[in-house]
């Protein structure tokens, strides 16, 4: 009877069902929906490089995978109180992924349709380089309001 009662109590502590599961997954380029059970006035991301996170109303959030990697979502109350702190992990998207080796040097492209473009990930050659154009990339159409080319 403890351990049940101490278990409901984490459980609403936690703030989503998807926390309770270990976090959500987000393929790149996708979003995923995130409910709170009280009401969240301020959310943040700790990557937002990986992730980012938009509010529909305090008890609901989207969260956009951005690029490949974990981080965790924070949303807060009106009095700072965590409402609740959900891992994320955004995988590679659903479509077809092609890693080039030359030399020992990697290049991982994402493919769909007859068109491939370059999808950083971890142990690429150029990683770093490549993980910022992403992030230029996706700061460039938020600002223009639309998505681009």
């Amino acid at each position: 009877m403890r351990r049940t009662a101490l278990a409901a109590l984490v459980f609403s502590l936690v703030g989503t069902s998807a926390l309770a599961a270990g976090g959500i997954i987000v393929p790149m380029d996708e979003v995923r929906t995130v409910t709170f059970l009280r009401p969240a006035a301020t959310v943040y991301v700790g990557n937002p490089e990986i992730a980012d996170v938009n509010m529909v109303d305090a008890h609901h959030a989207f969260v956009l995978g951005k690029a490949f990697g974990t981080t965790n979502v924070i949303a807060l109350d009106n009095t700072g109180r965590e409402v609740s702190n959900t891992y994320v992990s955004v995988s590679e998207n659903r479509g077809s992924a092609v890693t080039l080796f030359r030399g020992p040097a990697q290049v991982t492209m994402a493919c769909g349709g007859p068109r491939c473009q370059i999808s950083p990930t971890p142990g690429d050659a150029h990683y770093k380089d490549d993980i910022s154009d992403v992030g230029a990339h996706h700061e460039l159409g938020a600002k223009s309001g639309s998505p681009q080319p």
